[in-house]
């Protein structure tokens, strides 16, 4: 290097000390330069008591909210004036009595409000029915956001006290109580409620609908194991998804009817089990339906314009155009059974296929250029085929996809079994025809399914800002297939 080139190297060295800034000083605590266990607050503590109090309410457990009063002084009031979590439940205490004691003086010695409530582990009966209805009304429980009361006796109502919640609930949980009684009916009245869930609850229907009529801003309904309800009758304004399912021990046959519910947009059946018959009378919106049990007897659109029967479609007279996402469960997997879905259902744009794989079964089907299907032509986008296997069944089904929908984006094989190398979905490539797609920009993952048998996540049930309930690539904890 010249003398010039090393000037001209220093001198620009130089400017850059220059024009790197000094240090600071840290700025001084909130409770000044003087000392104490808080001189050095970190930058979490340094925000306002509104916003920490919230932090704290947010935590997983009421004992994770009661011992923040250990980081410091300047964390030691927050946990009371936060809003109340209060989950009553095995991590509280191992034992019942000491539960109950715990309750009672965490309400005694919280001035509230309270954000959420929940009773998972101290049964509804005898002396407890009493001790509910004080706890209810407590004054630590005022302002209530959330109401979560399992493991009560289906044979007796809920404490009148639930009524204290009342101008403040917007979402309730309840398992297991008698909603039939004619003073229970109005209790879960509640006219900010969004989301409700009644899980092994007693209720009649006339019940039902004045419960759904009194809650005039519900948006979320889900519906597990009613008992003494023949018929589920839904009228609602304001719903936007509805779940439903039987447990293993109700009786059948139970019967969905959407009667009127002209916001709808989910209709999902999930668990082992589900209504014998559904039947969506009125749901122009309807955009999301998921019925992956092939256990249903009878599914009907409209006033007799399609109907299902045991997972085949039997009457096509009009088909539903509004539905765009759809899930099934096929025995098979069976594609004659599917293709006639995807006519019932043309413009259906996401399409989950639940199987259950039968050996002996035939997908041979022919794609008909003079009969063509208006979802494989011009609308269905993604396709997720859980429980893949690979054998001929499996492969066969899957290449009528491969080889005729017409603006596939992505197909997804959930892989069920122990294998998922590289030369094993190398040789699934060459059979499914890949090179043949027809779609020549269609991506093909293959990605094992570790038993995750079902489509449906009951946590993203009630997600509205989720269009589609079943894409789990959109939760950060749903990553796989």
């Amino acid at each position: 290097m010249d003398d010039a080139a090393a000037a001209a190297a220093a001198a620009a060295s130089k400017k850059r000390r220059r024009d790197v800034p000094a240090p600071r000083d840290p700025p001084a605590s909130r409770e000044g330069a003087g000392g104490g266990d808080d001189a050095s607050l970190d930058l979490i503590s340094r925000l306002p008591d509104e916003i920490l109090g919230t932090i704290i309410s947010l935590l997983p457990s009421t004992k994770d909210g009661a011992r923040t009063a250990i980081l410091s002084s300047r964390w030691r009031h927050l946990w009371r004036s936060a809003p109340l979590n209060l989950a009553v439940d095995d991590a509280l205490s191992s034992q019942e009595s000491e539960r109950i004691a715990v309750v009672s003086e965490i309400l005694a010695a919280h001035p509230g409000p309270a954000r959420r409530l929940c009773i998972s582990s101290i049964f509804l009966g005898g002396h407890h029915h009493a001790r509910f209805d004080g706890w209810f009304r407590s004054p630590a429980l005022g302002g209530l956001e959330e109401l979560e009361f399992y493991r009560g006796n289906s044979k007796r109502a809920l404490p009148p006290s639930v009524l204290h919640f009342a101008p403040t609930l917007r979402v309730a949980s309840i398992g297991r109580c008698n909603l039939s009684v004619i003073d229970a009916a109005p209790v879960l009245a509640f006219p900010r409620l969004k989301q409700l869930n009644l899980s092994g609850v007693a209720v009649s229907e006339p019940a039902l609908l004045r419960l759904l009529a009194a809650c005039t801003v519900l948006e979320s309904l889900e519906l597990m194991g009613i008992r003494g309800l023949s018929t589920a009758r839904i009228v609602s304004p304001t719903l936007r998804s509805i779940g439903v399912s039987v447990g293993h021990y109700e009786e059948l046959p139970e019967e969905l009817v959407i009667e009127d519910a002209p916001c709808l947009e989910r209709l999902i059946s999930f668990g082992c089990n589900g209504p014998r018959t559904i039947r969506v009378i009125t749901a122009p919106k309807l955009t999301v339906l998921g019925y992956p049990s092939c256990r249903f007897y009878e599914l009907v659109f409209g006033l007799g314009t399609i109907i299902v029967k045991e997972m085949i479609p039997i009457s096509l007279a009009v088909s539903v155009r509004t539905v765009k996402v759809l899930v099934l469960e096929s025995i098979g997997p069976n594609l004659d059974v599917v293709v006639g879905f995807l006519r019932c259902f043309p413009c259906v744009e996401k399409l989950y296929i639940q199987s259950r794989l039968r050996k002996d079964m035939k997908n041979l089907g022919q794609y008909g250029t003079l009969d063509p299907i208006e979802c494989l032509e011009l609308n269905l986008k993604a396709i997720v085929l859980n429980t893949y296997e690979g054998k001929t069944p499996d492969v066969d089904f899957a290449k009528f996809f491969v080889l005729n929908a017409k603006v596939l984006e992505l197909m997804k094989f959930g892989v069920y079994r122990n294998s998922c190398n590289q030369k094993w979905v190398a040789n699934q490539h060459m059979r499914l025809q890949l090179d043949n797609r027809a779609s020549r920009d269609a991506r093909f993952d293959f990605e094992r399914d570790y038993g995750n048998c079902r489509f449906y996540y009951k946590k993203h049930m009630h997600d509205m800002w989720i269009a589609d309930p079943f894409d789990r690539s959109l939760c950060k904890f749903c990553r796989k297939v």
